[in-house]
């Protein structure tokens, strides 16, 4: 599985983070989200590195970086990108994130403004997951929050039981389509499963209890938003997204176009075209 070359650096904390890096020219910085791995972007390191100078990073506890129990936070991750680019000594990033990668986004934003970015590529992200009880209809559409508190508390706790695999390959069934093979679920899952269930499960909650209404209109950086359209993740809430940020793009993957949430890996000719396109 580990066919792309991999280098490694220690946080400000202590933790060891493993990243793919390949090709040259302008950097992008490819962020992978919950319980997920650099390795699930696959598809587009190697045509992105034939233009670009690509870096996938294996977020702390995940993939191939060290396990540990602290910093599982939407917060500490942003930091760890931040030292990641300054490290790097990276400039003018592209970078794209999934799904919780482009939480990390939104909070690197918020705590380090657009030093070191050029443009954003958002794919597949709710502005909040947990819904609020005392919202109109219009809230909840807009956000796209697709759980209660409750439900968010009851993954938690199936995360940190002995059902903790069974409960990570329903959260996996739920987030590709009909046309997805066996092999591909079965390789997300994997991917997932190199994260301790635990850990998982300290990181979701924060992820899903943590709001971004409030940042992302303030975005001035060029972005493209992709969604899609069987998601998960409520398309109306990209939709949502793309009119707070001026003048971004927005682009929805039909369900007969791999519409889900790993429109990535369903269709990776479609999503690989767009994106350089879109950063040229």
């Amino acid at each position: 599985m580990n066919k792309f070359p991999r280098r490694a650096f220690v946080t400000s904390d202590g933790v060891q983070l493993s990243y793919i890096r390949q090709g040259s020219g302008r950097p992008i910085v490819l962020i992978h989200g919950w319980s997920q791995c650099a390795e699930e972007f696959k598809h587009q390191i190697e045509p992105f590195s034939a233009r670009y100078d690509v870096i996938a990073v294996d977020q702390r506890s995940h993939g191939e970086s060290q396990k540990v129990s602290y910093g599982l936070r939407i917060s500490r991750l942003s930091k760890d990108l931040y030292e990641l680019l300054t490290e790097l000594d990276l400039n003018n990033v592209a970078v794209l994130g999934h799904s919780m990668g482009c939480s990390v986004i939104w909070c690197y934003i918020d705590l380090f403004g657009p030093e070191r970015l050029s443009k954003i590529i958002l794919v597949d992200q709710m502005p909040l997951v947990t819904s609020d009880p005392h919202w109109t209809q219009q809230e909840l559409e807009d956000s796209g929050a697709n759980s209660t508190a409750q439900q968010v508390f009851d993954t938690v706790a199936a995360l940190r039981s002995k059902e903790a695999e069974q409960v990570t390959r329903q959260v996996i069934d739920g987030h590709v389509t009909k046309q997805a093979t066996s092999e591909m679920r079965e390789w997300i899952v994997q991917c997932n499963l190199k994260m301790p269930r635990d850990f998982a499960g300290t990181l979701m909650y924060n992820h899903c209890h943590t709001e971004w209404r409030d940042l992302i209109p303030r975005i001035n950086l060029p972005t493209l938003i992709i969604g899609g359209r069987a998601s998960a993740i409520p398309w109306k809430s990209q939709e949502w997204v793309h009119r707070q940020i001026k003048g971004s793009q927005f682009e929805v993957f039909e369900e007969s176009e791999g519409g889900q949430h790993f429109m990535f890996i369903e269709n990776p000719e479609k999503f690989n075209r767009l994106v350089m396109e879109y950063l040229g």
